[in-house]
């Protein structure tokens, strides 16, 4: 799971930082600032990697669902 949700943190992490030196440079401490871009990074993030996330979940989760028998014997 660190591995599809890790862009999505990151980007986000990334965009919190640089508004938050933003807002500390310029004193403006509003909350929708911080907020906003985070979710437009966000929805760029999953637009450019959505399909790779998804392909890895899958795969995951019928991974999972082989080993099932494995785990019950």
């Amino acid at each position: 799971m660190a591995k599809v949700a890790g862009p999505l943190l990151l980007s986000s992490l990334l965009v919190g930082l640089v508004i938050a030196i933003f807002q500390s440079a310029t004193q403006i401490q509003e909350m929708t600032l911080t907020f906003i871009p985070k979710i437009v990074a966000a929805a760029v993030i999953i637009l450019i990697l959505g399909s790779w996330m998804g392909s890895q979940i899958i795969s995951f989760t019928a991974e999972l669902f082989m080993s099932i028998p494995n785990i019950i014997n």
